[in-house]
């Protein structure tokens, strides 16, 4: 069973991606830095040491720019499932065998995900000369659901 890895940093579907660890019987690790309470999203009744079948832990980074993220990435190993809003972390996931899911419930895949960080260098460009981009649109209920019903997809095998 692989692991699931969550990137903690303003996750909108932290609860609903420890549901389906636990429905799935799969461990977890919540990753994130020292400013976030990571713990509050473990139950008293999960359990947090490695054994078969489900269990929670939290790797906790030290704060700085990405400093979760190369945490996240040291620790993550092929067939693993990652969940991240951050496409970079995403394409680091992808190149050591691991399995990527965004937030909206997109499945990051090998095939474009270069094409992707193209998009957000460019982006970041315009946004470093003064210019504007359009950010995000709001998370939704069906961003919610899509995401609950991917990351099924990848616990069964079926992508």
């Amino acid at each position: 069973m692989p692991t699931i890895f969550i990137d903690a940093d303003a996750c909108p579907v932290t609860r609903e991606a420890l549901a389906a660890a636990r429905k799935a019987k799969a461990p977890c690790v919540i990753a994130g830095n020292t400013t976030q309470n990571l713990a509050r999203h473990i139950r008293r009744d999960d359990p947090t040491e490695p054994r078969d079948g489900f269990w929670v832990s939290t790797l906790t980074a030290s704060v700085g720019a990405d400093s979760a993220d190369f945490a996240i990435a040291a620790e993550l190993k092929a067939g693993d499932i990652l969940v991240t809003q951050d496409i970079g972390l995403a394409s680091i996931a992808l190149g050591r065998g691991a399995k990527a899911i965004g937030v909206r419930g997109r499945i990051y895949s090998p095939a474009t995900i270069d094409s992707m960080l193209f998009i957000r260098h460019e982006e970041k460009k315009v946004r470093r000369a003064g210019g504007r981009t359009q950010g995000p649109s709001a998370f939704t209920d069906e961003d919610r659901e899509r995401f609950v019903r991917n990351l099924g997809r990848l616990l069964r095998g079926e992508e």
